[in-house]
């Protein structure tokens, strides 16, 4: 029992540091809200949109920025709120201010650095489907 709660708070522990590790522009600092929504996001969407390194290498979910939604929040609250036939919906766990913090938070994540090698082709040929 003490070591599986030692275990939680290592991962818990991880988890923060590394939501609160999210690249942002230069002079750029978060509000309040996106804040809660870097928070809320550690806790409940970086298990799949973030690779940790802590229980494998790669993710579920694709990398999230503010570009990939034309920095339309409104857009980013669907998704969270609706889900998707791979994503499920929250609109049960968060109420809406809680969404909305959500999605303040992508929208202001920048574009993830790319993971093609300099020819152009995938650091890691066998995941990239050439087969």
């Amino acid at each position: 029992m003490r070591s599986a709660t030692l275990f939680a708070i290592v991962l818990l522990a991880a988890g923060a540091a590394a939501a609160s590790a999210q690249p942002y522009p230069a002079g750029a600092t978060l509000s309040p809200t996106q804040k809660l929504g870097r928070a809320l996001f550690a806790q409940h969407c970086m298990v799949c949109h973030v690779s940790t390194q802590l229980t494998s290498p790669g993710h579920y979910g694709p990398s999230l920025s503010g570009q990939m939604f034309g920095g339309n929040e409104d857009i980013i609250v669907a998704f969270v709120t609706n889900g998707t036939e791979k994503m499920p919906s929250f609109k049960y766990v968060f109420d809406q201010q809680q969404i909305r913090a959500i999605a303040a938070y992508v929208a202001a994540l920048p574009a993830p650095v790319s993971t093609a090698s300099p020819a152009g082709k995938p650091a890691n040929p066998e995941r990239s489907g050439n087969d």
